[in-house]
């Protein structure tokens, strides 16, 4: 092929494109034109929203704790002998000086009577060695006995008070462990499973059983370090701390009682955490030794906090963002910074909102910045179409499908 019917074909290609898109520009209910047709009759997407409130936010910090008996004792016995008896039942609550259990007293009450048998010796001894010497005084003065006599009598009364001075202490002691053959609580407190059984001989190394005390309970855990001066600070403050406990699995509060007790003097560097104790009243029992739960610290209370639902905000690539609704029922993607929990439910807004604006809390999904919207209040739905906006619509359908 020539040069010349080369150039003529380039030249009628380009002429054939020129008029088929001069064609599409300029088809009436073309492409560009139908498209802004559709926008312009685009109706409003019902969305829920939700006017930003003010209200006084509690500030919590969080962290996983440890409930902890407040006292923990093993009950051993303090003499040897049988076990004959266990008087407490395992698992239910006792009291201070209940009797929890019985050894064998006979060859402790027959050592206890022999020592007030020996006081009593002694002390007759004593009576009359304090006779001889009254008599003895009134002989030296009429010159019937001798001076050293009396010296003697005299030391011999003394002699006689140290032996019932002593005999009074055994029996004391005899007393004592005589009394340790009955077992009683020393605290009050929940039984835990008995570990030897009646009959057996049990001595002074023998663990009977452990009680613990829950009434009251501490519960332990631990927050960061960077959280140690806003603790510190808000409980310098004279205000008692409240504590509460949640599960562990729902963050359903099992006891709102507690309060801050003890704040650890120093910081685990392994972990870069410190520990804190508080105390629950615990008078449902809910808090079990050795129960994990969740802790929340109030610290503080912002004044006039801006609140909004949770479920209003947004994670986008440039961090958070809410879909306020604007005067002419337009929406904007405002950013917004989050400064905390509130509840289960909502989340205080640092900045980037201002009270009583409209936040979009459903309908987000079908949102873009200025998407025109009928805004309902949370629970309402929207009215049913009526028959002319019925009509209209398939008139609309209609017409699009005609022109394909």
């Amino acid at each position: 092929m020539s040069r010349f019917w080369k150039v003529a074909l380039i030249v009628i290609i380009v002429i054939v494109l020129l008029a088929v898109g001069f064609r599409l520009v300029h088809k009436p209910g073309g492409a560009g034109q139908g498209q802004g047709k559709a926008g312009a009759d685009t109706p409003p997407v019902p969305v829920t929203v939700v006017p930003v409130v003010k209200q006084n936010v509690p500030i919590y910090l969080t962290g996983l704790g440890t409930v902890v008996a407040r006292n923990t004792v093993t009950v051993s016995p303090q003499v040897s002998g049988q076990l004959l008896s266990i008087n407490f039942k395992e698992g239910d609550p006792v009291t201070k000086g209940e009797l929890l259990a019985q050894i064998d007293p006979r060859s402790f009450q027959a050592a206890y009577d022999q020592a007030v048998a020996q006081k009593a010796q002694a002390q007759a001894q004593l009576d009359t060695a304090r006779s001889n010497y009254q008599r003895s005084q009134t002989l030296l003065a009429k010159g019937y006995i001798a001076k050293q006599e009396l010296e003697s009598l005299r030391n011999t009364v003394t002699q006689d008070e140290a032996l019932v001075a002593a005999d009074k202490a055994n029996a004391e002691s005899a007393k004592v462990q005589l009394g340790y053959t009955r077992i009683v609580s020393p605290i009050d407190g929940i039984a835990g499973i008995r570990a030897v059984d009646p009959g057996n001989v049990v001595s002074t190394g023998t663990a009977l059983v452990t009680l613990t005390q829950v009434h009251p309970i501490y519960v332990e855990f631990n927050l960061p370090e960077q959280n140690l001066d806003e603790v510190r600070k808000a409980f310098k403050g004279g205000a008692d701390l409240e504590v509460s406990a949640l599960d562990r699995t729902d963050s359903h509060p099992i006891d709102a009682s507690g309060a801050l007790q003890v704040v650890d003097n120093q910081i685990n560097t392994s972990t870069g955490t410190f520990k804190l104790r508080a105390v629950f009243d615990n008078k449902d029992g809910n808090l079990w030794p050795g129960q994990f739960v969740n802790v929340q610290l109030k610290v503080s209370t912002v004044d006039g906090g801006l609140v909004i639902p949770s479920q209003a905000v947004q994670r986008g690539p440039d961090g958070d963002y809410v879909y306020v609704v604007q005067a002419d029922k337009t929406v904007k993607m405002q950013p917004v910074t989050v400064a905390g929990e509130v509840g289960d439910s909502h989340v205080m807004i640092d900045k980037g909102v201002t009270l009583n604006q409209q936040v979009v809390t459903e309908g987000q999904f079908r949102l873009k910045p200025g998407s025109k919207v009928d805004a309902l209040k949370p629970g309402e739905v929207p009215p049913a179409p009526t028959d002319a906006q019925l009509k209209k619509a398939q008139a609309k359908g209609g017409g699009r499908h005609r022109g394909h």
